[in-house]
């Protein structure tokens, strides 16, 4: 439900054009937030702030490479004196490779790299150029189940989602140490029904896929935006997402050794590849692809796990209620005994 705000928060997303991004710019388009929407791609930027007016929210469009850091403070600039104070930075923006290490170029390495992981520390930066003398803001980070254990054929997306995870820890220290109210979280995903499998770049011969069943991007938006307004460190959203942290953390080789195994063919599809497949790692795909992949059929459209995460106090009531009932059974239990 939409919130009626005397003072509608500034919101800032980038990757605002598609997936998980777009599904962000909705969710923040429900509170009447004011959204800027920074990406590469005119189509998508376009039909995602018809998409905020028609909600009765304000879009500001601001194309824009987060891999280029003066572009991103420039944008930001841009964003305080059209918008106002920036409240709420988010960073969805990203970039991939579907491929063997040894395979990629170099040059392909570094550019997802610079998308991935210093587009959300140019983000970072941008925001808190603003926030800390006002001491006040929120931004959230967008990890990965990725983040804590790689897989093959995305190297260089683990990588950067490995590094998010560092940059955040030691970011989030020297607030604590300034005492500062500007505060950094980080939600870390699973796999999720976007576009990103029909224009990442691949050096595969089928179609790229999730490797497991993937959620519908209004889930982590959904996650994404409690993240804004709540002072969690983390937010791990989805089984799978926990499955594969602590499975990296419990058995890290077997675990190696079950992805060599199924990885590959895990994250290809059945149809080859056309040979005429653009992708955006360079440059933005023409045309508006919303927030949704090609998987709706198999997608999961709720998180249990998400509604434990961010409804603790009822969940330990619903456990400490639980317990007692099992008490009191085996008392009575004992009693007739």
């Amino acid at each position: 439900m939409r919130q009626n705000l005397a003072n509608p928060p500034v919101v800032v997303v980038t990757g605002a054009s598609a997936g998980v991004g777009r599904a962000v710019v909705r969710r923040f388009a429900r509170d009447g937030a004011k959204i800027a929407l920074i990406a590469r791609g005119i189509d998508g930027l376009q039909a995602a702030k018809r998409e905020v007016e028609a909600a009765g929210g304000e879009a500001l469009v601001c194309p824009c490479d987060v891999a280029e850091y003066e572009a991103v403070a420039a944008a930001a600039e841009r964003i305080e004196q059209e918008l106002g104070p920036i409240d709420i930075w988010v960073n969805a923006a990203f970039a991939g490779v579907l491929g063997p290490f040894a395979e990629m170029a170099m040059e392909d390495y570094e550019r997802v790299t610079r998308v991935t992981y210093l587009g959300q520390v140019h983000g970072s930066r941008a925001a808190l150029d603003r926030m800390l003398p006002r001491d006040r803001g929120s931004i959230v980070l967008v990890g990965s189940a990725l983040a804590y254990r790689g897989i093959p054929l995305q190297s260089a997306y683990c990588g950067a989602k490995h590094a998010i995870q560092g940059f955040q820890d030691s970011l989030r220290c020297e607030l604590l140490h300034a005492k500062s109210n500007v505060h950094v979280s980080m939600v870390q995903l699973p796999g999720v029904n976007t576009p990103q499998f029909d224009w990442i770049k691949s050096l595969m011969p089928m179609k790229p896929k999730p490797a497991s069943p993937p959620y519908q991007p209004e889930i982590p938006a959904e996650a994404i935006h409690y993240a804004a307004h709540h002072k969690r460190k983390e937010i791990k959203l989805g089984w799978a997402t926990l499955q594969a942290i602590w499975g990296d953390r419990l058995a890290s080789p077997l675990l190696d050794r079950y992805l060599a195994r199924t990885g590959y063919s895990g994250q290809q599809d059945t149809e080859p590849v056309a040979p005429d497949r653009e992708n955006n790692l360079y440059r933005p795909v023409p045309g508006d692809r919303g927030a949704h992949g090609r998987f709706d059929r198999k997608a999961r459209s709720r998180s249990s796990q998400l509604w434990l995460t961010t409804h603790r106090a009822q969940t330990a009531l619903a456990a400490g209620l639980a317990l007692a009932a099992g008490g009191i059974a085996w008392m009575a239990k004992r009693a007739r005994a």
